[in-house]
């Protein structure tokens, strides 16, 4: 696409978080429609970096749907590679999409992730009259018996909900992943009524899409995959003090373009820091079901590089990608 088509794009896009601001205001590009995630993560935090006085202007939001993320990837990556004043909201979407080669060609290194202050946390769930309780129960049943446990998950086969368990099977030397059944469908409500329903033994999805049947009594979490406890949640255990070192959740961060230097990705870390540390984060992620998740900097790309690379093996390892 030609950059006169990119910037008649933004032209017709550009929104703005409160009052419109000079050039050389920042500008976040949220790559989808207004509503859900990704636009939610550039007006929320854009807002708070200007409430908070980490930016002196408010941030333009920019949307730019297309190719789940990818066009504004490519944009960022062909048309705004030394942009300082770039960010770009980014999730595990983000990750899973590059590492499966579904941007066309493009590759999770040719942008800097530069943090996450905010996730969804991925969780393991069972029925309430599930035999398996605790995640060790139920790793152990696959290991001596693979087709034993059906999993149900919102994703699609390969996608990141299929790949948490089998996360936490690797880790505990289990490799013929192939043999692992898994059930994609249209989304975690449905993958979750499958369990419940008895006709899938295990779930696979985000704490988000749990929780009324959780306070309902009809399904337990075996597990949720942060690196703690989730605040409200105490009683249920992470898969790390399980003995299975996996950290599994939708995050919600930022990517800067590539050619920027060391000091600007310094300092957009620094800034999305103070978000996190900020009282109005913290009630933002309570209002929108979010947990404390917070990378920033180095810490945050060598996270988003560990993960990457692994969804890549894994999905060869499934036969989604070659």
């Amino acid at each position: 696409m030609t950059k006169r088509f990119f910037k008649a794009l933004i032209t017709g896009a550009a929104l703005t978080v409160g009052a419109t601001g000079a050039a050389s205001a920042a500008e976040c590009i949220a790559p989808a429609n207004p509503g859900g995630g990704w636009d939610f993560t550039c007006r929320q935090i854009g807002k708070i970096m200007f409430d908070i006085g980490a930016v002196d202007k408010p941030v333009q939001v920019t949307n730019m749907a297309g190719a789940g993320g990818g066009l504004a990837y490519t944009h960022v990556v062909n048309e705004r590679n030394t942009d300082d004043d770039l960010i770009v909201a980014a999730s595990t979407a983000t990750s899973t999409r590059l590492a499966q080669n579904a941007y066309a060609g493009m590759t999770a290194d040719q942008v800097r992730f530069v943090g996450a202050i905010g996730a969804d946390p991925g969780v393991i769930v069972v029925g309430k009259d599930s035999k398996f309780q605790s995640l060790n129960d139920l790793v152990d049943s696959i290991k001596s018996d693979p087709g034993s446990v059906a999993f149900a998950g919102g994703s699609a086969v390969g996608g990141f909900d299929h790949i948490k368990p089998l996360m936490i099977l690797q880790r505990a030397g289990f490799t013929d992943i192939t043999k692992v059944k898994y059930i994609g469908v249209d989304g975690g409500a449905d993958a979750i009524t499958q369990t419940v329903g008895g006709f899938t033994q295990a779930m696979t999805g985000d704490m988000s899409e749990v929780v009324g049947f959780l306070k309902a009594g009809e399904v337990r979490i075996l597990a949720v995959l942060t690196d703690e406890r989730v605040p409200g949640f105490d009683d249920i255990p992470t898969a790390k003090e399980q003995g299975f070192d996996v950290v599994a959740v939708n995050w919600r961060g930022m990517y800067i373009p590539r050619g920027v230097s060391d000091d600007t990705f310094n300092s957009w870390a620094e800034k999305l820091q103070m978000v996190a540390d900020s009282a109005e984060w913290k009630e933002a992620m309570a209002a929108n079901g979010l947990a404390p998740f917070t990378k920033v900097g180095a810490d945050f790309q060598s996270y988003v590089d560990g993960l990457v690379a692994e969804i890549a093996q894994m999905s060869k390892d499934l036969g989604v990608i070659q």
